[in-house]
């Protein structure tokens, strides 16, 4: 009687070791899916790729401008904030070109390197846009980001997503995957042996 409730309860924690395994790949995989549809493209679609030196040029504040006049001007909240722009000397080809912040930047408004986000205030506004003036005054020589295509005339500052980024987004799908298969094979391991146990 003793040796069936063992085999009951061990059927049973079987069950749910492997339920849990199958649920951790599953999960992995949708994970993963669910990267692939909105960080990949992002990635993929970056064309400065290559990193090199930038030296600052001139930054000065335009005019307020309105809203971002990009694929994104109907999302944004319309306010007029100052229009910065980053004018560098790109090292690995010796041009003057203009900076941006991101990628995004670039999208949302192509006439100024930094875009203020859309729930900020107009005085937090001004006051960042002059910090970030005045920064690129103190520390004129920094890493940058350019298109080794040539198709972008332009450089960014830092990337959306890097290499390192899209490795770390990938990290925990893949630790989630490979646990869920270790404790498939570890169950089946002890199925097997149970059984080869009860034929013996």
């Amino acid at each position: 009687m003793l040796g069936k409730k063992l085999v009951t309860a061990q059927k049973r924690g079987e069950t749910r070791a492997l339920c849990l395994g199958l649920g951790m790949v599953a999960c992995s995989m949708m994970m993963c899916f669910f990267i692939g549809i909105t960080i990949v493209p992002f990635y993929t679609k970056s064309v400065w790729t290559t990193e090199t030196m930038c030296k600052v040029l001139k930054a000065s504040i335009k005019d307020k401008v309105l809203c971002p006049d990009g694929k994104r001007s109907e999302d944004e909240d319309i306010f007029p904030y100052p229009c910065l722009q980053v004018w560098v000397n790109l090292t690995a080809s010796g041009q003057e070109v203009m900076l941006y912040q991101t990628e995004d930047t670039l999208e949302r408004n192509p006439k100024c390197s930094y875009v203020p986000g859309k729930s900020e205030n107009s005085k937090e506004v001004k006051a960042r846009i002059e910090t970030i003036a005045s920064n690129f005054k103190k520390y004129q020589t920094f890493p940058c980001y350019y298109d080794p295509g040539g198709t972008q005339p332009n450089v960014i500052l830092s990337r959306l997503y890097p290499p390192k980024g899209l490795l770390f987004a990938f990290l925990w799908p893949t630790l989630m995957f490979t646990g869920g298969c270790l404790i498939i094979v570890l169950v089946k391991i002890s199925q097997y042996v149970s059984v080869l146990s009860a034929w013996q």
